[in-house]
């Protein structure tokens, strides 16, 4: 089974998916795909640089990915073109991954990224959850985490769908409006939900 999950930026993703990982799953990280389908030597870097030019490289000929977010998450067409060169290559690599694992025979995939609906890729996953929460609290664990402004954060918030966008395409919808041991309990009931389907045959 592939459960695809998804959540705004500092929305708690990542929590879930570390307690996915020790409850059993096996983990495809899609921002960590993202970082290697940039690094220099591949396609997606060569046409990264030819569009947005050298002064997003580092002196060791890396992209200085700060810099490039700079540029993209406050100006949507850069985005949108950052995205058309990346994302079909993070999307074959998944789908590689996701052969790879079935092929193994491992029983349950998690394809973890916060752009799971933008990208697509929800549509080749059996099921997908949405860890939701407040854009309040998004904008503070954000500006709190990663030194952003107000505006930096936010800008990041409103490049992906919102909540309610993503909903209509959840399977089930985590709240992580409470404490980290709720989200655990609520966590651990939808995982033995998973293996009971698996247990049964169904999408495993």
């Amino acid at each position: 089974m592939v459960i695809g999950l998804t959540g705004g930026i500092a929305s708690g993703k990542s929590t879930v998916s570390s307690l996915l990982k020790k409850l059993g799953a096996y983990i495809i990280d899609v921002d960590e795909i993202g970082r290697d389908v940039v690094e220099k030597g591949e396609k997606a870097y060569n046409e990264i640089v030819d569009y947005f030019g050298k002064d997003i490289l580092l002196p060791d000929g890396q992209i200085n990915r700060k810099a490039l977010g700079h540029i993209v998450f406050s100006d949507r067409d850069k985005l949108n073109k950052l995205n058309s060169i990346t994302h079909p290559h993070i999307i074959d690599r998944v789908k590689d991954i996701i052969s790879e694992c079935k092929s193994k025979g491992i029983e349950i995939m998690v394809v973890d990224a916060a752009i799971l609906i933008e990208m697509g890729l929800h549509s080749i996953c059996d099921i997908v959850w949405l860890v939701k929460v407040d854009k309040n609290i998004q904008l503070h664990r954000l500006m709190e985490r990663d030194h952003y402004s107000y505006e930096e954060a936010n800008n990041r918030i409103m490049a992906q769908y919102s909540d309610e966008k993503k909903a209509q395409f959840a399977d089930v919808i985590i709240d992580n409006k409470g404490t980290f041991e709720e989200l655990e309990e609520e966590v651990k009931k939808q995982w033995t939900k998973i293996v009971s389907e698996c247990q049964k045959g169904r999408n495993c």
